[in-house]
Protein backbone atom coordinates (compact mmCIF):
# COMPACT_ATOMS: atom_id res chain seq x y z
CA UNK A 1 0.00 0.00 0.00
CA UNK A 2 1.30 3.32 -0.93
CA UNK A 3 1.81 5.81 1.96
CA UNK A 4 -0.85 8.70 2.37
CA UNK A 5 0.04 11.77 0.69
CA UNK A 6 0.58 14.74 3.83
CA UNK A 7 -2.85 15.50 5.39
CA UNK A 8 -4.00 19.01 5.29
CA UNK A 9 -6.51 19.60 8.46
CA UNK A 10 -8.84 22.49 8.50
CA UNK A 11 -9.35 23.26 12.65
CA UNK A 12 -9.94 26.23 14.82
CA UNK A 13 -7.40 26.63 17.79
CA UNK A 14 -9.89 26.02 21.03
CA UNK A 15 -11.71 23.45 19.15
CA UNK A 16 -12.12 20.12 21.51
CA UNK A 17 -12.78 18.25 18.43
CA UNK A 18 -10.07 19.86 16.25
CA UNK A 19 -7.85 19.36 19.22
CA UNK A 20 -8.61 15.33 19.52
CA UNK A 21 -7.27 15.00 15.92
CA UNK A 22 -4.17 17.52 16.33
CA UNK A 23 -3.35 14.83 19.23
CA UNK A 24 -4.22 11.98 17.53
CA UNK A 25 -1.69 13.26 14.41
CA UNK A 26 0.74 14.24 16.92
CA UNK A 27 0.66 10.77 18.73
CA UNK A 28 1.00 9.09 15.82
CA UNK A 29 3.93 11.08 14.85
CA UNK A 30 1.87 12.26 10.85
CA UNK A 31 3.51 15.35 9.54
CA UNK A 32 0.30 17.36 8.77
CA UNK A 33 -0.17 20.82 7.52
CA UNK A 34 -3.06 22.81 8.57
CA UNK A 35 -5.19 25.47 8.18
CA UNK A 36 -7.04 27.72 10.78
CA UNK A 37 -10.93 28.09 10.53
CA UNK A 38 -11.63 31.09 12.34
CA UNK A 39 -15.00 30.34 13.21
CA UNK A 40 -15.61 33.80 15.32
CA UNK A 41 -14.95 34.92 11.79
CA UNK A 42 -17.27 32.66 10.34
CA UNK A 43 -14.82 31.13 8.03
CA UNK A 44 -16.60 27.87 8.65
CA UNK A 45 -19.13 29.51 6.29
CA UNK A 46 -16.96 30.20 3.39
CA UNK A 47 -18.57 28.52 0.15
CA UNK A 48 -14.84 27.19 -0.52
CA UNK A 49 -14.71 25.24 3.17
CA UNK A 50 -18.69 24.41 2.92
CA UNK A 51 -18.02 22.82 -0.60
CA UNK A 52 -15.29 20.60 1.97
CA UNK A 53 -17.25 20.21 4.31
CA UNK A 54 -21.52 20.66 3.75
CA UNK A 55 -21.86 20.70 7.94
CA UNK A 56 -19.63 23.97 7.96
CA UNK A 57 -17.40 22.51 11.01
CA UNK A 58 -14.46 21.59 12.66
CA UNK A 59 -12.29 19.76 11.73
CA UNK A 60 -11.98 18.44 8.50
CA UNK A 61 -9.15 16.44 6.92
CA UNK A 62 -8.22 16.53 3.42
CA UNK A 63 -5.70 13.48 1.92
CA UNK A 64 -5.28 11.47 -0.99
CA UNK A 65 -7.91 13.37 -2.10
CA UNK A 66 -10.22 12.56 0.26
CA UNK A 67 -12.13 14.81 2.66
CA UNK A 68 -13.34 14.10 6.11
CA UNK A 69 -15.19 15.44 8.56
CA UNK A 70 -16.04 14.19 11.70
CA UNK A 71 -13.04 14.25 14.92
CA UNK A 72 -14.09 10.53 15.14
CA UNK A 73 -14.32 9.79 11.79
CA UNK A 74 -10.89 11.24 11.37
CA UNK A 75 -9.53 9.52 14.52
CA UNK A 76 -10.41 5.84 12.91
CA UNK A 77 -9.07 6.99 9.45
CA UNK A 78 -5.63 7.43 10.70
CA UNK A 79 -6.02 4.09 12.63
CA UNK A 80 -6.68 2.44 9.54
CA UNK A 81 -4.39 4.43 7.17
CA UNK A 82 -1.60 4.48 9.35
CA UNK A 83 -1.22 1.10 11.00
CA UNK A 84 2.47 1.59 11.67
CA UNK A 85 2.18 4.08 13.64
CA UNK A 86 1.43 4.20 17.70
CA UNK A 87 -2.29 3.38 17.67
CA UNK A 88 -5.47 4.62 19.51
CA UNK A 89 -7.14 1.74 20.13
CA UNK A 90 -5.86 -1.08 22.72
CA UNK A 91 -5.16 -4.85 21.56
CA UNK A 92 -7.73 -6.60 23.70
CA UNK A 93 -11.62 -5.59 22.07
CA UNK A 94 -12.95 -5.39 25.51
CA UNK A 95 -10.11 -2.92 26.15
CA UNK A 96 -11.17 -1.24 22.53
CA UNK A 97 -14.89 -1.08 23.16
CA UNK A 98 -14.13 0.76 26.57
CA UNK A 99 -12.00 3.15 25.03
CA UNK A 100 -14.70 3.80 22.54
CA UNK A 101 -17.34 3.94 24.79
CA UNK A 102 -15.64 6.69 26.67
CA UNK A 103 -14.70 8.26 23.72
CA UNK A 104 -18.30 8.31 22.66
CA UNK A 105 -19.77 9.45 25.76
CA UNK A 106 -17.40 12.96 25.52
CA UNK A 107 -17.50 13.24 21.53
CA UNK A 108 -21.83 12.31 21.87
CA UNK A 109 -22.97 13.45 25.49
CA UNK A 110 -20.61 16.29 26.52
CA UNK A 111 -19.22 18.17 23.78
CA UNK A 112 -22.60 18.80 21.24
CA UNK A 113 -24.28 20.41 24.36
CA UNK A 114 -21.06 23.44 25.10
CA UNK A 115 -20.53 23.57 21.35
CA UNK A 116 -20.56 26.78 19.92
CA UNK A 117 -23.68 26.69 17.91
CA UNK A 118 -25.58 25.05 20.71
CA UNK A 119 -24.62 28.10 23.49
CA UNK A 120 -25.04 30.93 20.68
CA UNK A 121 -28.65 29.63 19.72
CA UNK A 122 -29.70 28.96 23.66
CA UNK A 123 -28.05 32.23 24.62
CA UNK A 124 -31.30 34.13 24.02
CA UNK A 125 -33.61 31.68 25.89
CA UNK A 126 -31.67 31.13 28.60
CA UNK A 127 -28.37 31.86 30.27
CA UNK A 128 -25.89 29.20 28.64
CA UNK A 129 -22.64 29.27 30.91
CA UNK A 130 -24.63 27.75 33.92
CA UNK A 131 -26.35 25.01 31.85
CA UNK A 132 -23.29 24.58 29.96
CA UNK A 133 -21.81 23.83 33.12
CA UNK A 134 -24.10 21.53 34.34
CA UNK A 135 -23.91 19.48 31.13
CA UNK A 136 -20.14 19.27 30.85
CA UNK A 137 -20.25 18.53 35.24
CA UNK A 138 -22.80 15.77 34.75
CA UNK A 139 -21.23 14.02 31.53
CA UNK A 140 -17.21 14.30 33.15
CA UNK A 141 -19.05 12.29 36.29
CA UNK A 142 -20.18 9.70 34.13
CA UNK A 143 -16.70 9.60 32.36
CA UNK A 144 -15.29 9.36 35.86
CA UNK A 145 -17.19 6.25 36.92
CA UNK A 146 -16.41 4.58 33.64
CA UNK A 147 -12.69 5.45 34.30
CA UNK A 148 -12.83 3.40 37.57
CA UNK A 149 -13.82 0.36 35.99
CA UNK A 150 -10.60 0.50 33.19
CA UNK A 151 -8.19 2.98 34.04
CA UNK A 152 -4.35 2.19 34.67
CA UNK A 153 -1.92 4.72 33.68
CA UNK A 154 -4.28 6.17 30.82
CA UNK A 155 -8.18 6.38 30.58
CA UNK A 156 -7.76 2.69 29.60
CA UNK A 157 -5.26 0.64 31.08
CA UNK A 158 -1.61 1.95 30.43
CA UNK A 159 -1.27 3.09 26.69
CA UNK A 160 -2.70 6.18 25.45
CA UNK A 161 -6.31 5.67 23.63
CA UNK A 162 -8.75 7.23 21.95
CA UNK A 163 -10.42 7.69 24.77
CA UNK A 164 -7.52 10.16 26.01
CA UNK A 165 -7.18 11.83 22.71
CA UNK A 166 -11.13 12.76 23.39
CA UNK A 167 -10.63 13.09 26.94
CA UNK A 168 -7.64 16.23 26.98
CA UNK A 169 -9.25 18.44 24.65
CA UNK A 170 -13.01 17.93 26.81
CA UNK A 171 -10.96 19.22 30.18
CA UNK A 172 -9.46 22.20 28.21
CA UNK A 173 -12.89 23.64 27.25
CA UNK A 174 -14.38 22.97 30.84
CA UNK A 175 -11.48 25.00 32.47
CA UNK A 176 -12.38 27.96 30.03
Amino acid sequence: MASPTKPLLHHYFRSSCSGRVRIALNWKEINYDTRHILLLKGEQHASDYLAKNPSGLVPTLEIDGHVIPQSMAILEYLEDAYPDTPTLLPGDAAQRAKARAIAQVIASDIQPAQNMTVTNHIKDVIDAKPWNRRVIDQGFEKVEKMLQLSAGKYCVGDQVSVADVCLVPQVWNAIR
